[in-house]
């Protein structure tokens, strides 16, 4: 029997680069840098991702799509998630909602935070109201040049 409810957490990191756009949660920030990475470098779709397939004890990001593999060069992050929601739903459950934590010194994610809330929403098929975008600065712990994203995710087992 599976158990009715699961949690999953998944965080990610970046580095910011010069000279590639800045993808947070699907959506293009304006931003002088982006964040590196094989491919879009999305450290909150990344982060959705692994807490997904945490809750469902399933493989991690870098195992499904391993960045030594060249089709994922430049990826949208999308493409990870949309497999990550897949394999929740042939486990038998559903996402209910997410909390995430973004942490970086710049930019402002005040601004963009309801944009991101109901781009995240849409991609995930659930409410705006079940999706939790908080942002914090580092706070002089030396990350200053990177953008962290932590979350937590609920699966319910569908009926």
């Amino acid at each position: 029997m599976k158990p009715e409810m699961r949690i999953g957490y998944g965080w990610d990191s970046h580095e910011f680069k010069s000279g590639i756009p800045l993808k947070i949660g699907g959506l293009t920030l304006p931003y002088d840098k982006g964040l590196g990475g094989h491919s879009d470098g999305d450290v909150l779709l990344h982060a959705i991702t692994d807490a997904l397939l945490g809750a469902i004890a399933g493989p991690d990001i870098g195992s499904l799509f391993p960045p030594s593999d060249p089709q994922w060069k430049g990826a949208d992050s999308a493409v990870f998630l949309r497999e990550a929601l897949k394999r929740v739903a042939a486990a038998g459950y559903h996402l209910v909602n997410l909390d995430s934590t973004l942490i970086l010194a710049a930019p402002k994610i005040g601004p963009h935070a309801n944009a991101l809330r109901k781009h995240v929403a849409e991609l995930c098929g659930i409410p705006t109201d079940c999706v939790g975008i908080k942002a914090k600065t580092p706070e002089g712990m030396g990350t200053d040049n990177a953008a962290i994203a932590h979350v937590a995710v609920l699966l319910k087992h569908s009926e």
